[in-house]
């Protein structure tokens, strides 16, 4: 199939999708063209799932031509583009700001954003993101430093041409960090409500994805109960469980990277052990047995057998739609975390041991999901000051030894 096009700039584009069976993205859309300088012909390729994306990365190839740009600046990552105009971006800062600058676009920006072409980054990515770096619980000036260096490279974007409008000049992010250290006081009151509830949440989320794919509501259920991210279920392996004891290591986590997504360390940069309570056991040994004898392999993948993410399973599930339609439209993926410390801590874990399963560096954060049950500490104040009471009583004097003759 063939499909030509010419745009009035000057340079001919001639555009074409070739399918391609047997692949995973077997529908090939390419555009080729002249260069009018070097008088070479190009060409683009990008591989699709269906024609229909296809057509729309080539009509949006058309339409960058259409403003003066070339196929290949259209199409540049943001990864490459922010990298080779670097300097440009951030000239005129002082040296003591370019650390933080440079530290937030290598480690934060290139991760989350970097594979994404720069015409197709928007205002609703941007957000996402900024809301992710900010559940991540990075600090107030890390996620300073980290836009005001993509607002820059967008805004350089801008001046080439190939975007019109900045789409990193986000506003009300500090309100959503007042709002993210709000609930971090209180991470309890981001927690499911009981097992039944959790149930329910998983089974309707596996009834709206396209495939009702079952492994979506198993990865919702072994969050909830195993206090772990999303990212670290995804790196779970067949030879993280031990089904002896019943015990996960959890020493790995996929996290977005450049081209896609990629497994690095456990936050806490440590191997941490997790139990696996008896309720999902059954479903740990079926997914065991479904992928096969080799240790290496992942425990939980999507119904391709690709790696999850957070935002995966949120797009595969429609996840904000299920949410709202039961009643909690608040809640995130990372609130299953929230869920299962809270049960831990409800259960009696005693702090110390739930710090261990959670992975936090400090105990202040694991306290916060302890019970506060208000009628527990006023009987305990009751209790101190009857204690208090038996302290300050007078002792009775004994009684007087009557001397008989």
């Amino acid at each position: 199939m063939a499909d030509k096009a010419i745009v009035p700039v000057g340079v001919r584009l001639t555009t074409d999708i070739e399918y391609r069976p047997n692949r995973l993205n077997p529908y090939r859309a390419r555009v080729r063209w002249f260069d009018p300088t070097t008088k070479r012909r190009l060409s683009l390729s990008e591989g699709k799932a269906d024609e229909d994306e296809a057509q729309e990365w080539l009509q949006s190839i058309i339409e960058a031509a259409e403003a003066g740009l070339s196929p290949s600046l259209a199409t540049m990552k943001l990864a490459e583009y922010g990298n080779a105009n670097m300097d440009l971006a951030l000239r005129g800062l002082e040296l003591k700001t370019l650390d933080p600058y440079l530290s937030g676009w290598r480690m934060r920006v290139v991760p989350a954003l970097g594979h994404l072409a720069v015409r197709m980054i928007t205002n609703g990515a941007v957000d996402r993101t900024v809301q992710n770096w900010i559940a991540d619980e990075l600090s107030r000036s890390t996620v300073k430093n980290t836009i005001a260096v993509l607002v820059r490279v967008m805004e350089q974007a801008v001046r080439d041409g190939i975007i019109k409008v900045n789409p990193a000049r986000v506003t009300g992010w500090q309100k959503l960090y007042k709002q993210a250290e709000d609930e971090l006081l209180d991470p309890r009151a981001l927690a499911l409500p009981d097992w039944e509830t959790l149930v329910t949440l998983a089974d309707a989320l596996v009834t709206a994805s396209h495939d009702q794919y079952c492994g979506w509501g198993e990865v919702v259920i072994f969050a909830a109960c195993t206090a772990a991210r999303i990212g670290e279920i995804s790196g779970c392996r067949v030879g993280d469980i031990d089904t002896t004891q019943w015990i996960w290591t959890v020493r790995r986590q996929t996290t977005p990277a450049p081209g896609g997504l990629t497994d690095k360390g456990t936050k806490g940069k440590r191997a941490r052990k997790v139990p696996i309570v008896e309720e999902i056991r059954p479903l740990v040994a079926q997914r065991i047995l479904s992928a096969g004898p080799n240790p290496d392999a992942r425990l939980f993948t999507g119904p391709r057998g690709g790696r999850i993410s957070t935002a995966v399973l949120r797009d595969a599930t429609h996840w904000d739609d299920v949410v709202t339609k039961l009643g909690y439209e608040h809640l995130r993926r990372h609130d299953l975390r929230h869920t299962a410390l809270t049960w831990f801590a409800d259960a009696g874990v005693q702090v110390h041991v739930l710090r261990r399963i959670a992975g936090h560096g400090s105990l202040t954060t694991t306290q916060r999901y302890l019970h506060p049950d208000v009628h527990k500490i006023t009987a305990a104040g009751a209790a101190l000051s009857a204690h208090f009471n038996v302290l300050r009583a007078p002792r009775s004097l004994p009684s007087p030894i009557v001397m008989t003759r």
